[in-house]
């Protein structure tokens, strides 16, 4: 070959290599690359007269969030928003929920339509119906009084089973049209019109205030908030309710005795938290606030617990929520601390106390006014339960409020022509510049988690340490393999159980629809987790194609690995798959991943309907709570696998072959081989985990998962035909050099070993084992 033609074969090796990781480094958190700022596309699939009776067309979208005008005739019926614009409204699958919903004019909700989610809940499992007929209990309602922080937000009936999902629905429903309220674009603009003639004092929590002080004072002057509940108190709640059959079923007990105790108290106040925590308490809690986050000490005793089971299943506790003007958030447990007891002299034993931290996407204003509503739950059926809801209403007392006058500014410069003639204006301008001046959600998300990306940064680069020094690691065989057990067990538990960081197939599908629909970064970044996963499973490729990711980063794949470990230390018998149905077998994933990215280029929907072909969702994100096909798929997966290392990963899973496929374009080859590999030793072919090397010595990288057994055998002189070759060598040049050797007459010998046996060598003589 030539040796322009030689440049030429490279340039493009290196230029198909670029594109092909630039690709793969686009999937970056593509779960939630949904189109959130894409009106238009959700408003063709809806008629205006879903959200106005006798609407006829729509107008253009106009306003940074868009908002749609729509018409009956040349009328003005209210507009259409897409919720996911002006609120956060992730799930518990933990992507945005879609929902467009049209309001009035006068700030009324006259019409809801759920147009894209990807709640596990919904897909499969409970009717959308029931989740819908949920939510149109909001159409009707008047947003306008919870935006002036005159009434609470409306609250809809739960649907039991999906609890968390129907409220995060209704939640960002109403915050949405709050926010699109307060910008005076519909509502008549009286909300911010009268913030802005507010007198300019501004007050502020009083940070000098600091003094520690015993539970009776504080109880006295407000600064802990109690609310009583007799199991008396709660019945007649549900007799009054209407719900018959929540009355029949009542709380058994004496009707004084107490169903729940609930103290709330401001932990951020310095006074407050200095009382209930501790100096120590309150000076780690002071490190862990960000600007702008408040602290809240619930605690209670009684039968009724405020954690609620929700809170093990998924990390939030749904019986409990802040409001404030209208807003509204509840807390996860990653805002969440346990306490034992509080430190404010002559406070009472709780049953359970819990220390919270607002997420940064809700503004807690510790001046103002503030409620903590208590959700009570009853049995009325095998599955159906009904719902009340209790206020404590909490005021920080006046001692802690500091308040300053504020200057004002007059700016001389006349208001635009269009201003003067449309009045309000201001009030639009005012929202454009605070709209400007918004943080991104995602540079807002990245800063609530620290913690979680540091402690996968620091995963990273052990494990890119571990693959540049793989050939000191694995000369250790002992060391290295409680290494990757250990890695794999820190990926199982933290990146899958806990931070829910599995990547899917359904990234790779959902990427295709995004490139048609609309690329755009701000959602990609969303989730920052999946975005560096992505990222450096990207990067990977082009070093080591998909085994980082296959054999290191795949919470499932360490599931998968660790119950066979488990399964070999008790002795299960081991099948090892003849050759010739294996290499008929592994293209069986190929063809799932190709069936799913076609199903998708008609129906992306459908197409994550059919990648449940992974059981990713239900073993890692669910923790297997699910219903039980689903259950039984997984779990019958990993039976396989106690018997068939890897199974999955050999033969079904769509996500290892998406990443086989631009895998190839690797750039380095990192796995050494003997010239005897393959022929005639086979030993490394036979004991590779998931058997990616052939017959005849090569590896398959397709197939490999980057364990480096191979690598084991591979430097190992006690089992590796040529490294125990390479050892008789060095043993008998040892020998042959020794004093005895050089000091010995015709006939003498000398003594070595040979896996374990005496080897006898004289002068003239080979080396051959003892009999």
């Amino acid at each position: 070959m030539s040796r322009s033609l030689l440049v030429s074969s490279r340039c493009c090796r290196v230029g198909l290599a670029l594109t092909i990781a630039l690709a793969a480094f686009a999937w970056l958190s593509i779960g939630t690359a949904s189109a959130a700022t894409e009106l238009g596309t959700y408003l063709s699939k809806v008629q205006p007269g879903d959200f106005f009776k006798g609407a006829d067309r729509f107008g253009p979208p106009h306003g940074d969030p868009p908002v749609v005008p729509v018409y009956r005739g040349d009328q003005l019926q209210g507009f259409v928003y897409l919720n996911s614009d002006f609120a956060n409204s992730v799930g518990y699958s933990g992507k945005p929920i879609h929902i467009l919903v049209g309001i009035d004019p006068k700030g009324i909700i006259t019409g809801l339509k759920l147009v894209d989610h990807k709640e596990p809940i919904v897909l499969i499992g409970i009717p959308e119906a029931r989740i819908v007929g949920a939510l149109n209990s909001l159409i009707g309602k008047d947003i306008k009084p919870v935006a002036q922080g005159a009434e609470r937000p409306p609250q809809v009936d739960i649907v039991s089973g999906a609890t968390v999902t129907v409220l995060v629905m209704s939640d960002s429903i109403v915050r949405s049209a709050v926010k699109l309220i307060r910008t005076g674009r519909v509502g008549g603009g009286d909300a911010s019109a009268a913030k802005s003639a507010l007198p300019p004092v501004i007050k502020t929590l009083d940070l000098s205030h600091s003094e520690v002080r015993d539970w009776q004072s504080l109880i006295g002057d407000g600064s802990v908030r109690r609310l009583h509940l007799t199991i008396n108190d709660v019945n007649d709640a549900f007799a009054k309710s209407g719900n018959a059959v929540a009355a029949q079923n009542a709380e058994p007990g004496s009707p004084d005795d107490t169903f729940i105790d609930l103290y709330v108290a401001l932990a951020s106040a310095p006074t407050i938290g200095r009382s209930l925590l501790g100096d120590d308490g309150y000076q780690r809690l002071k490190e862990r606030l960000k600007p702008g986050q408040q602290a809240i000490v619930i605690a209670a005793n009684g039968i009724y617990s405020f954690k609620g089971s929700a809170y093990v299943r998924g990390g939030i506790f749904d019986r409990i929520e802040v409001l404030q003007e209208g807003s509204s958030t509840r807390f996860r447990d990653r805002n969440h601390t346990r306490l034992g007891a509080l430190a404010a002299a002559g406070s009472p034993d709780f049953q359970e106390i819990g220390l919270f931290v607002t997420p940064p996407e809700f503004t807690l204003d510790p001046t103002q006014p503030w409620q903590l509503q208590l959700l009570v739950q009853r049995s009325v059926g095998a599955r159906d339960k009904a719902f009340l809801t209790f206020d404590l209403d909490y005021v920080l007392p006046d001692q802690y409020v500091r308040r300053e006058q504020q200057a004002v500014t007059v700016l001389a410069t006349a208001p635009a022509p269009a201003a003067q003639a449309q009045g309000g204006a201001p009030v639009e301008q005012q929202a454009a510049s605070t709209a400007e001046n918004e943080e991104p959600l995602w540079m807002r998300i990245w800063r609530s988690q620290p913690v979680s990306i540091g402690i996968t940064a620091l995963m990273l680069a052990a494990l890119t340490v571990i693959f540049f020094f793989q050939n000191v690691l694995v000369r250790r065989p002992v060391f290295y393999t409680w290494v990757r057990r250990g890695f794999l067990a820190f990926v199982l538990v933290w990146l899958g159980w806990y931070a829910n960081a599995q990547l899917s197939v359904v990234n790779v599908v959902t990427f295709s629809n995004a490139l048609v629909t609309g690329f755009k970064w701000e959602f990609f970044l969303a989730a920052p987790l999946i975005f560096i996963l992505w990222s450096a499973t990207a990067a990977a490729l082009l070093f080591w194609g998909r085994g980082p990711f296959c054999g290191w980063l795949c919470p499932f794949g360490a599931l998968q690995e660790l119950t066979n470990t488990i399964a070999k230390w008790l002795k299960v018998p081991q099948i090892t798959v003849p050759w010739g149905l294996h290499e008929r077998l592994w293209p069986v994933k190929y063809i799932i991943f190709l069936g799913l990215f076609g199903l998708s280029l008609y129906s992306v929907d459908l197409a994550e309907r059919m990648a449940e072909v992974e059981p990713f969702k239900t073993a890692i994100i669910l923790k297997f709570a699910r219903s039980w096909p689903f259950v039984a798929y997984a779990v019958g997966l990993l039976v396989i696998g106690l018997f068939i290392e890897r199974f999955f990963c050999r033969y079904l899973c769509p996500l290892g072959a998406a990443l086989a496929i631009p895998g190839r374009i690797r750039t380095f080859e990192w796995l050494r081989r003997w010239q005897e590999c393959g022929s005639p030793c086979q030993r490394c072919a036979k004991e590779c985990p998931v058997q990616s090397i052939h017959p005849e010595g090569h590896i398959n990288v397709n197939e490999c998962i980057y364990c480096m057994h191979c690598q084991e055998l591979y430097y190992d002189d006690q089992r590796c035909p040529h490294m125990i070759q390479v050892r008789l060598k060095r043993e008998k040049f040892a020998a042959m050099s020794s004093p005895s050797m050089r000091t010995g007459g015709k006939g003498a010998g000398t003594v070595f070993t040979h896996a374990g046996k005496p080897v006898v060598t004289g002068a003239g003589t080979n080396p051959s084992p003892s009999p």
